[in-house]
């Protein structure tokens, strides 16, 4: 049973963002600070990637955890109530990424998928942020890989 009533829930549900949430700003800062330069929901690529790289076609996605199943993330929990639509929810997110990577890929594209959870760490700790964007810089400024998940 839920903790608070229907009408509450759904006015949470509700503000919840798909654009401009605060890991994406968090990683298009730093980014930006790095004299990379990229498009922000580029609509002319399938899927819509939170950030698109044009110099070197790399469409990057900003996951949520919850929204996007990471496997075995804490984060990616299923409600307790009304269990079958979310189940379907989740389903058509999962399929819907998979179709959009496939395609991304056949076209040419690179894909890098950074999720909630790493950016969180990011945010908490200085060393790890450094490790990551210089993981994450690494996959942009070289073709050695087409795809990458953090």
């Amino acid at each position: 049973m839920d903790k608070i009533s229907t009408a509450r829930r759904s006015a949470n549900m509700s503000k919840i963002r798909s654009k401009e949430t605060a890991p994406e700003l968090f990683i298009r800062r730093a980014l930006y600070k790095s004299n990379l330069r990229y498009r922000v929901n580029y609509k002319s690529i399938i899927g819509t990637p939170d950030l698109y790289f044009t110099r070197y076609s790399i469409a990057v996605f900003i996951n949520g955890c919850f929204w996007h199943r990471h496997p075995n993330c804490r984060d990616a929990t299923t409600p307790k109530t009304n269990t079958e639509f979310w189940q379907k929810k989740f389903s058509d997110n999962t399929q819907r990424d998979a179709r959009t990577i496939a395609t991304l890929r056949s076209s040419g594209i690179r894909i890098l998928i950074i999720w909630e959870c790493t950016i969180k760490k990011m945010m908490k700790s200085q060393p790890f942020c450094d490790e990551m964007l210089e993981v994450i810089i690494q996959f942009i400024k070289s073709s050695d890989f087409d795809y990458l998940e953090v």
